[in-house]
């Protein structure tokens, strides 16, 4: 690694001309001079800053090669050929699915939306009812257990960064430690936490709230157990915001909330994007948690539930399970895609300086 700084000797001296005269005596009484000549100083020139990732980086020209870019398309399709025939399944008749393989339909195609309308409205073996009501269900479980801990991570996480206070270093270090507790360990605590309360010998702590049937217990579950990581990834973000810009908005007499919510929110846009997609994700995808806390109750299933009442013990039926299967991954596609510029930008929040 170069120094920042480096001598450079090709500078001309800082001495002026000499001053001394030529001597009147002639050649023969000249004398040499016993002065020693006038030393350079040295000058100090500012070593041109080298760029780890530059055009000459032997790393990023082997990621930029055409057999990179080939490989990562060969990677690409092979990704997604299971879903395209996840894809044709749901499309084809009953009979084509037990008598062939999904690539046939590609020569000879046969493709319909009748398992669609059977799943959405009229269930399967053993189900009663179709798809839609457990649809709108994951929506009102998704929609809210996505937005509760991102905005208290987001008001946490400014906190933490900005307004300092004894002992925020510890809270921020004990928040991140948090990461490491298996969901699965707390699960059954904190079923007996809703329905028992907390108690201190004949002390109750925390009084039991009756929350069976609605969708409260699998908010705060989900709320619960997404906080850690949120404040993390957030304040990773909020912490690198220029200081400057907040002095002059604490000169101009601008309040906490005032600066969170017309400074921090909009800066933080692609950390807030980022955790919204996991998050959702996980929770539009979780079974687990839906059925500890929401105990199975057709009033406040999930679609995952539903799918796995639908595949049964046998797993039979495999045009309506396809059909329900793809009809589960569209609302996540449309959030992945529709956040997906604030995607990477939010994940390297905090990782670089500069």
């Amino acid at each position: 690694m170069s120094p920042l700084w480096k001598r450079s000797d090709s500078e001309p001296s800082d001495s002026g001309p000499s001053d001394s005269k030529p001597s009147d005596s002639g050649p023969s009484d000249s004398k040499p001079s016993d002065a020693k000549p006038a030393e350079s100083k040295p000058v100090l020139v500012k070593a041109a800053p080298q760029v780890a990732g530059g055009p000459g980086n032997p790393v990023r020209k082997a990621f930029s090669s055409p057999l990179a870019s080939v490989f990562v398309i060969a990677m690409t399709v092979l990704w997604t050929i299971p879903t395209l025939g996840l894809l044709v399944t749901s499309l084809r008749p009953k009979q084509d699915v037990t008598s062939s393989g999904w690539w046939s339909a590609l020569l000879h195609p046969d493709f319909g939306l009748g398992n669609y309308h059977s799943v959405l409205f009229e269930g399967g073996p053993g189900v009663s009812a179709g798809l839609m009501p457990f649809l709108v269900n994951s929506l009102a479980i998704s929609v809210p257990a996505t937005v509760f801990p991102l905005v208290l991570a987001a008001m946490a996480a400014y906190a933490l960064a900005w307004v300092r206070f004894r002992g925020s270093d510890a809270v921020f270090f004990t928040v991140f430690a948090l990461q490491v507790v298996p969901l699965q360990m707390a699960l059954i605590p904190l079923l007996r936490l809703f329905s028992s309360g907390a108690h201190l010998g004949s002390l109750t702590v925390i009084p039991a709230v009756d929350l069976k049937g609605s969708y409260a217990p699998v908010w705060l579950a989900h709320t619960m157990f997404a906080m850690p990581l949120a404040v993390f990834l957030l304040h990773n973000f909020i912490a690198q915001l220029p200081r400057d810009l907040m002095e002059a908005a604490v000169v101009d007499g601008a309040s906490h909330f005032k600066i969170f919510r017309s400074i921090v929110l909009p800066l933080s846009a692609p950390a807030l994007a980022s955790f919204a997609i996991f998050q959702f994700l996980w929770v539009w995808n979780d079974l687990l948690v839906a059925l500890t806390f929401a105990g199975g109750t057709p009033e406040v299933a999930p679609m995952t539930v539903r799918l796995a009442q639908l595949s049964g013990s046998l797993g039979g039926r495999w045009e309506l399970l396809t059909a329900g299967a793809f009809l589960s991954i569209i609302v996540p596609l449309i959030v992945f895609f529709s956040l997906q510029r604030y995607f990477v930008r939010g994940l390297l929040a905090g990782s670089v300086k500069g």
